[in-house]
């Protein structure tokens, strides 16, 4: 009985073959809206991830900062400075760590090589800075960890120095001198996009003993941490560190800026999460236009074969036979107008390729830009929009058919 009324439900559609196509070219144009929009949510995601990768992720920077609140004898308004003791402490205070880093920061400092010239920051860093961070070598390697502590005059530099002073020179080897003191390169960095102040791009890295010939190591511009686990945890009990061997209040947190990338990095996620809900909101209200098609067309239909329905259920047929007849050709067409939608987006988003997103603030930055990938994802979640959208635009008429009296339905004419 079933493949009885499979067959007629595909009957009915080649019958009405102009009326099937139109009203599969509608769903196809939804789905395909639903597929783009939520391609476009996940490649805005990405271009923003790509932007914060820089900044790895379960990292705290550590800064310097200024009391707004008394603790014990000390007033408001003391300055509180990093030292390398600082690093110490935290070490043996705070769980959960996996690295640690100082940096000492100098900005402007003259680097030239040859003729050429700039003006560029320059770090003081240990060797497993660039690990923390998730730094990308294009040529050579860091530093190593021996050179940490042994004054080695050596560097590994961003991709826009390399760009400028080198000039599509080999830099591996070369020497840079830096406010007048040379520095061996052993690494540059692959270019990344630049979203905040550090640019590392048009940064300079040396072994944090090797500082000291620039400025003062004493004194320290930020420690760089890389932790496992709970990050509130890790978070609390750095400040907690900070208080007790600096003499401010704890829930003071002007005293020392604690930037918890992973607290921020979730801030975004819920951004984007947002943003592409709002697109697949959308995309659904788009594809319901094609789901009102449908339900007119199948609606007509019913009213055009009401005399057919009264006869096949004189002949024996219950309701759930006719409800799943209209059913099915409602869903066929959603299927092959969905299939057709599909296609229509993989052709668009080939055609389209990218959109614009980092590239227009700068340079080289095509890999945070929007590209269209329709991923499995992608593909899932439209599949369920328009499966809920077909058997909702179908249910309707089908209920409706199946509920005719089979003697008025005969009367009909």
């Amino acid at each position: 009985m079933i493949r009885d009324l499979g067959t007629q439900a595909y009957e009915a559609l080649r019958h009405n073959k102009r009326r099937s196509l139109l009203t599969m070219l509608g769903m196809a144009w939804g789905i395909a809206t639903v597929v783009l929009l939520l391609a476009y949510g996940s490649g805005f995601e990405r271009g923003l991830w790509a932007a914060f990768r820089s900044f790895g992720t379960n990292l705290v920077f550590v800064f310097p900062g200024r009391t707004s609140l008394q603790a014990g004898g000390t007033k408001a308004g003391s300055e509180v400075k990093l030292t390398i003791n600082d690093l110490d402490y935290i070490r043996n205070e705070v769980p959960l760590l996996k690295r640690i880093s100082p940096e000492v920061a100098k900005q402007n400092s003259n680097v030239s090589y040859g003729t050429r010239s700039g003006l560029y920051a320059v770090s003081g860093v240990y060797a497993n800075y660039p690990r923390m961070r998730k730094m990308e070598f294009a040529e050579g390697t860091s530093f190593s960890e021996a050179d940490d502590f042994t004054h080695t005059r050596v560097a590994f530099i961003g991709a826009d120095i390399k760009k400028k002073l080198f000039s599509g020179q080999n830099a591996i080897g070369e020497s840079l001198r830096v406010d007048g003191i040379s520095y061996q390169i052993v690494g540059v960095l692959k270019h990344v996009i630049n979203n905040s102040d550090d640019n590392l791009n048009t940064h300079i890295y040396v072994p944090y003993s090797a500082m000291s010939d620039l400025t003062d190591t004493y004194h320290l511009s930020a420690i760089v941490m890389e932790y496992e686990g709970d990050h509130a945890k890790v978070v609390k009990a750095i400040r907690d560190s900070m208080a007790f061997h600096h003499n401010f209040n704890p829930k003071d947190d002007r005293a020392v800026f604690v930037f918890d990338v992973f607290a921020d990095l979730a801030d975004l996620n819920v951004i984007t999460t947002g943003i592409k809900i709002l697109l697949g909101f959308i995309g659904l209200l788009t594809l319901g236009i094609g789901g009102v098609g449908l339900m007119n067309i199948m609606l007509v239909s019913v009213t055009q074969r009401t005399r057919e329905i009264g006869v096949e259920k004189a002949l024996g047929a219950h309701r759930w036979h006719i409800l799943f007849q209209f059913l099915a050709e409602a869903l066929v067409i959603t299927a092959l107008g969905g299939l057709l939608g599909v296609v229509l987006a993989y052709f668009v988003s080939w055609s389209v390729g990218s959109l614009t997103l980092w590239s227009a603030f700068e340079e080289n930055a095509s890999e945070g830009d929007i590209h269209l990938l329709i991923d499995g994802g992608t593909l899932l979640w439209s599949t369920a929009i328009l499966s809920f959208v077909g058997i909702v635009s179908g249910m309707l008429p089908a209920i409706k058919a199946a509920r005719l009296d089979p003697i008025e339905a005969l009367r009909y004419e």
